[in-house]
C-alpha cells in the first residue's frame, strides 16, 4: 500500500474509544462492487487468542449484505478534515449508487485486495470470525431495546481477527 507502513496491532496508534465513538471509522467491504458505512460502535481487544475488533451493523445496511458476502473488511480511521465525508456516509445508502466517490472518498486495495477508503490515518484489514444478532430475550437492562431499537432492528455483530493495520506515513 502505497504511503502506508505495516505495524503490529499492539504498536496501533490512538485512543480506540476516542477513534471509534468521537472520531468515528470507516466499515468498508465488497469485491468488484464495494461500499462503505460509517460506524461510531464497535471495539477492540484480544478474544480467541488473537488481536480482534468488533463490528455493529443493523440488518437494513446495505454494507452488511457486501460484508456478510466477503471473508474480510477493513476499518478506515479518517482524520478531522473528513468529518463531512463520514457524516455523509453516515445518512447516505450506497446502494443505488456510488455512495463513496458522492463522499468525496476514493477506495484502495490492501494488498490481499480488501477495499479501504483512501486517505485514512490507520487502516485495519480484518477477518472474520464470528456473527450473531442481538436479540431481545438477551438484553438484561431491557430499556435499551425502547431507547435503541423502537424499530427492533436489532444488530448484527462480527467479530474480526485484526490480519493487519496500516499506518499512513
Amino acid at each position: 500500500m502505497k504511503g502506508y507502513k505495516e505495524i503490529p496491532a499492539e504498536e496501533m496508534p490512538g485512543n480506540v474509544i476516542e477513534m471509534i465513538g468521537r472520531q468515528w471509522m470507516l466499515v468498508t467491504a465488497g469485491g468488484a462492487r464495494c461500499n462503505t458505512m460509517t460506524a461510531s460502535w464497535g471495539g477492540m481487544g484480544v478474544i480467541w487468542g488473537c488481536p480482534a475488533a468488533t463490528v455493529y451493523i443493523r440488518p437494513q445496511r446495505y454494507t452488511r449484505e457486501l460484508v456478510d458476502a466477503e471473508e474480510r473488511l477493513t476499518l478506515s480511521f479518517m482524520g478531522g478534515e473528513y468529518r463531512s465525508a463520514l457524516a455523509y456516509c453516515g445518512s447516505h445508502s450506497g446502494r443505488d449508487g456510488d455512495k463513496i466517490a458522492a463522499a468525496g472518498l476514493t477506495t484502495e486495495r490492501t494488498p490481499a485486495g480488501t477495499p479501504y477508503i483512501g486517505g485514512a490515518g490507520v487502516v485495519l484489514e480484518c477477518r472474520k470470525m464470528y456473527r450473531d444478532r442481538l436479540g431481545p430475550a438477551e438484553f438484561l437492562e431491557k430499556e435499551l431495546i425502547d431507547a435503541w431499537y423502537p424499530e427492533k432492528d436489532f444488530h448484527y455483530v462480527y467479530i474480526c481477527a485484526i490480519e493487519k493495520v496500516y499506518i499512513k506515513e
